[in-house]
């Protein structure tokens, strides 16, 4: 159940639909208003006007998930922006989107290069590995030679050969490094 009052979802979508230019859209024609009309809005999310002329009046009740996603689209709403109409639409966050990672910035990495004598990596929550140190690349492996898709730590410990004949006790790296739940089935 949407933890909203009746207006401030509409009043939320107006304020997102008038900030945009129509002309950036295709969208042309004399405006008495600023910003896109609601069956533009509609048009890009590909819901019909009516359904979305109800959500700005407050009436029709809540939306799908699915239809919040296509309207965020529609309004080029930030990731902020994103969560604050699920939350006014269903009550709730939208699930997180994964978004890949290419690197991290240039202050980040100047951190790193210094650690001469310290091993320093920098990986996201799906173990990709978007930042290194010199030391990193000596003792470990160089990431700046494999693609951008291959420089996964998880991927090297279990599909590399190389790598796990380094290990001295591969199976407790292999523990730390993905946490096991082992269940006893009893026959």
């Amino acid at each position: 159940m949407p933890i909203h009052s009746a207006g401030s979802l509409g009043d939320f979508l107006k304020r997102c639909r008038t900030r945009l230019d129509p002309a950036s859209f295709g969208f042309g024609g004399r405006r008495r208003t600023p910003g896109l009309r609601r069956e533009e809005v509609a048009q890009r999310a590909n819901i019909s006007p009516t359904w979305y002329t109800w959500l700005e009046q407050g009436r029709g009740g809540a939306p799908s998930a699915e239809v919040l996603d296509r309207i965020c689209s529609a309004l080029m709403l930030t990731d902020p922006e994103r969560e604050h109409l699920f939350m006014l639409g269903l009550g709730r966050p939208p699930e997180v989107r994964y978004k890949p990672v290419d690197g991290v910035n240039p202050r980040l990495q100047r951190l790193l290069d210094p650690l001469r004598y310290s091993v320093a990596i920098v990986k996201t929550a799906t173990w990709d590995v978007v930042a290194w140190n010199r030391a990193a690349a000596v003792l470990l492996t160089d990431c700046g030679k494999l693609p951008a898709g291959q420089r996964n730590i998880l991927r090297f410990l279990f599909c590399n050969p190389d790598v796990r004949a380094k290990q001295h006790d591969w199976h407790s790296v292999a523990l730390f490094g993905v946490p096991l739940i082992l269940v006893q089935v009893s026959g």
